[in-house]
């Protein structure tokens, strides 16, 4: 039985991953989840998988938890909360699906606890991707892909040497907007770009796929995961998200992963590496779907794609910064303070004030990334 812990159980990715567990109790103990301010669904949670630990955004949330998760269940909270879902519930594997580069930190000491991770903060490897990678290195420990995309060129690179890959080529299904002009974009609303065609997803990765930042902050991932130069790492639209992405060897033979547009695939998968189990989803009809379609990225209908090659190409403190101005900018787009398109021009006109520093060490990470927040917090129009 494999033993899991969850950063993030309430969100999308953490109640796929628990729904994955319920399908399958004889193969999955889940020791530690942490689920933020949604103080309902992490006492269901408790109750239902009744983990070792579960951990909440505050100490009021956490006294008020304790009164009604089983007995044997410690509630924490904070910071401290989820470094001790990280590292001291004795989980096999620690699912990050955390949303942004909060999941940095409890990341990286998990690893040096030895955890294997199911990697669904994609910010982890953006901001801190040279530390990440080493640290996994060091301690041998596996970096699983729960992503759709990284998790199909995981699947097709099995039992392939990495001397012969010629490209990898990431799908993206262009998100809420993908049929519309940029004349199209202005005076776009919040409800109108959280209307993803495909995929059922939280609302910050929603925007971030709109704007096609998602798939820029998946290629500077697939960077670190898979060792590739910029050069080697292709995006393409397919707007029905059957091909989750592939890879083309050296002999021009094309190897793609495909399913229906569901996370719980790629995130059982990650769980049983290097196994499968039968999963709850539905099987995949190519003669009812008919055909597939796909368009080449325009990057100029989606700067920010650009702006993330452009980061990462340049590295160092780049992606950080490019990472931290889209989550404060989409934050404003969210409340209503900024337009849809204004979102990028934050993260470009950040990114102009950035002073690099090559291979950066954690300290100058986190001090980058406060400084392009408070950049793009106070940055008018």
């Amino acid at each position: 039985m494999k033993k899991i812990a969850i950063l993030g159980s309430t969100g999308s990715i953490g109640t796929q991953t628990l729904d994955i567990v319920a399908h399958a109790p004889e193969q999955f103990q889940v020791t530690a989840i942490s689920g933020g301010f949604n103080s309902e669904l992490i006492i269901e949670q408790a109750q239902r998988f009744r983990p070792q630990l579960v951990s909440v955004a505050t100490k009021e949330l956490a006294d008020r938890i304790a009164q009604h998760v089983p007995t044997g269940t410690r509630v924490i909270h904070g910071e401290e909360g989820l470094m001790a879902v990280a590292t001291e519930s004795g989980a096999d594997i620690l699912v990050t699906a955390l949303v942004g580069s909060q999941g940095l930190k409890p990341t990286l000491a998990a690893i040096e606890a030895g955890k294997h991770i199911g990697l669904a903060n994609k910010e982890t490897l953006v901001s801190a991707g040279h530390i990440v990678t080493e640290a996994a290195k060091r301690k041998g420990v596996a970096l699983l892909p729960v992503d759709s995309e990284h998790s199909a060129i995981f699947q097709c690179l099995n039992g392939e040497k990495p001397s012969q890959i010629e490209r990898i080529t990431l799908t993206a299904s262009g998100g809420s907007f993908r049929d519309r002009t940029r004349a199209e974009l202005k005076g776009v609303t919040v409800k109108e770009a959280l209307n993803h065609p495909n995929w059922s997803m939280g609302a910050k990765i929603t925007i971030d796929s709109a704007t096609m930042v998602n798939k820029g902050l998946e290629v500077i991932e697939a960077h670190w995961l898979f060792g590739l130069d910029y050069d080697h790492i292709d995006v393409i639209l397919h707007p029905e998200s059957v091909i989750h992405s592939y890879v083309e060897f050296i002999d021009h033979s094309v190897i793609a992963q495909l399913g229906n547009p569901d996370m719980r695939i790629p995130i059982s998968y990650a769980l049983t590496y290097p196994d499968r189990i039968p999963t709850p989803t539905t099987r995949l009809d190519l003669a009812a779907i008919g055909k597939l379609n796909f368009r080449e990225m325009d990057y100029e209908r989606f700067p920010c794609l650009r702006m993330a090659f452009e980061s990462g190409r340049q590295g160092g403190t780049t992606p950080t910064v490019y990472n931290a101005a889209n989550e404060v900018a989409v934050a404003r787009f969210l409340k209503g303070e900024i337009t849809f398109l204004q979102i990028e021009s934050i993260i470009e006109a950040t990114l102009q004030k950035h002073e690099f520093y090559p291979n950066p060490p954690i300290e100058l990470i986190h001090e980058q990334d406060q400084w392009a927040r408070q950049v793009a917090a106070a940055m008018t129009f």
